[in-house]
């Protein structure tokens, strides 16, 4: 008789533990691995993940700035000059490609005509207007809520029969589809931006209301950094490039300074350029050719940390997974 009260005695204090272990259990977020989070590993959330939903393994606390992001330069730029070959053409991938490949930070540039935006490179139609960019990624957004796409929007070539300003047609794109937008100037957490375009912003604004993370003070053909009292970016944009070498190695440095800086700061790192030719003409795939194997090679080399966003002339879907197996 004794025996079997202490036998009952164990198997209810076996039961109380298991039950307690249980409900500990129902309070982990599914998305998160069991492995405590600290420091090192804070990135890390579920080990599979594909290219159009490699955001939904990452913890829900990580700051857009504690990412490695594959990005495109002249996201939109798929047409030559019909004469200058070499001179406009930067991507072979559509925006939809671009997205189910991996790509979460777009440059797009925006020529300012009868009110509305179509999009340039200098002053060659890219066959492309904002609208299209839009459906495009509110159409994958959809389709992958995990997801967020950081946007820079720039004002490109000469505006034509406006009346209103730059900033104000943005607003009425904007107003379409308000929900789908993140504003703020801040660098958010990942969580609070999840199905939304975040604005990183290269243009004036009149009005004092936010219209995404401030970057107007941008330095031409340079690294730079730009501080403001909401965000701090550190970006190498040396775009005009006699010496091949010496551009890989500005690249090369900001990489290692994403991995051992600050974690509130974000960094945006241009592999893009191109080399002036006979009478300063550019030639974009001569740097392209030259730079896109050997961010293949680092990225196989180094395999863990945060390396910010690398945005690409010619993007892939093989180099971009490649950085973005560096957040796992």
């Amino acid at each position: 008789m004794r025996i079997n009260c202490i036998t009952k005695f164990i198997l209810a204090v076996v039961a109380i533990l298991f039950f307690q272990s249980c409900e500990k259990d129902d309070n982990i977020e599914p998305t998160v691995s069991q492995t405590t989070l600290d420091a090192s590993n804070i990135k890390k959330a579920v080990p599979s993940y594909s290219l159009s939903n490699w955001m939904g393994a990452i913890n829900k606390n990580v700051s857009l700035s504690e990412l490695s992001i594959p990005g495109t330069h002249n996201s939109g730029a798929r047409f030559d000059h019909s004469i200058l070959l070499g001179t406009a053409k930067n991507q072979k991938l559509t925006i939809r490609e671009q997205l189910n490949s991996g790509t979460r930070f777009l440059d797009i540039r925006c020529r300012h005509i009868n009110n509305i935006f179509t999009i340039h490179h200098g002053s060659v139609y890219q066959k492309l207007n904002f609208n299209d960019v839009l459906n495009d990624c509110f159409n994958f957004l959809n389709s992958n809520p995990t997801e967020t796409i950081i946007m820079s929007v720039k004002e490109e070539h000469d505006p034509s029969n406006n009346s209103r300003s730059f900033e104000a047609t943005l607003t009425s794109y904007i107003n379409q589809n308000r929900s789908k937008w993140y504003l703020g100037e801040n660098i958010p957490k990942l969580n609070s931006v999840r199905g939304k375009i975040v604005v990183l912003r290269r243009f004036n604004k009149r009005s004092n209301t936010p219209k995404g993370i401030n970057a107007t003070n941008w330095k031409d053909n340079t690294t730079f950094t730009i501080n403001s009292a909401n965000a701090t970016l550190q970006i190498q944009d040396k775009y005009k490039i006699s010496d091949k070498n010496n551009k890989w190695n500005r690249i090369t440095s900001l990489l290692r300074a994403a991995k051992n800086g600050n974690s509130n700061t974000m960094y945006i790192n241009f592999a893009s350029g191109y080399k002036p030719g006979w009478f300063g003409v550019p030639r974009i795939p001569e740097i392209s050719n030259y730079i896109n194997p050997k961010i293949s090679s680092y990225f196989r080399n180094n395999t863990s940390g945060r390396y910010g966003s690398i945005m690409m002339d010619f993007a892939t879907a093989s180099r971009n997974k490649l950085i973005i197996k560096t957040n796992f």
